[in-house]
């Protein structure tokens, strides 16, 4: 039996394919898609501790009508990834007013809130300062958000939640 001989212009094309699709693949994770893994409960029962996301990093200014987003953002106290409700934007006015939330005034509907963990919560007064966000957890019992750490710098900011699983 004879041996077979390399077709050398056929392995070039194929490792040329397969170096291409690795770029892709490597491009689409730094500048377009990512995946996450939740690890806490502070957004229940939206998003359940363990649930995997994918996290669009395509994004354009944020403004009023982003509210109710989901945004994933470094934490300002350790850096790490964090997953919480878009609220308000700068200029925006928020307060929670025994377990209510008020934006600019107005109460938002968070059918997502589970209002018999929240009531007797009251949150001050508090204006979004320019290029900032403020964020809130729906298991608002548990979750660490604007109300600890302030408004969440828009630079701060990785994407928003595209999927769930």
């Amino acid at each position: 039996m004879g041996r077979r001989k390399l077709n050398r212009p056929a392995l070039a094309r194929v490792a040329a394919a397969l170096l291409l699709a690795a770029a892709v693949v490597v491009g689409l994770r730094l500048w377009v898609v990512e995946p996450l893994t939740v690890a806490s409960d502070s957004m229940e029962p939206t998003v359940t501790q363990g649930s995997t996301l994918l996290v669009s990093r395509l994004q354009g200014p944020l403004d009023s009508s982003d509210a109710g987003r989901l945004v994933v953002f470094r934490s300002p106290e350790d850096g790490r990834s964090m997953v919480k409700r878009l609220v308000a934007v700068a200029g925006q006015t928020v307060a929670i007013r025994d377990g209510v939330l008020h934006v600019d005034g107005a109460v938002v509907a968070e059918p997502y809130v589970d209002p018999r963990l929240v009531d007797g919560t009251f949150f001050g007064l508090m204006q979004v300062p320019a290029g900032h966000v403020f964020v809130l957890g729906d298991n608002r019992a548990v979750s660490i958000d604007s109300r600890d750490f302030g408004a969440v710098p828009v630079e701060s900011i990785i994407g928003s939640v595209l999927w769930m699983r």
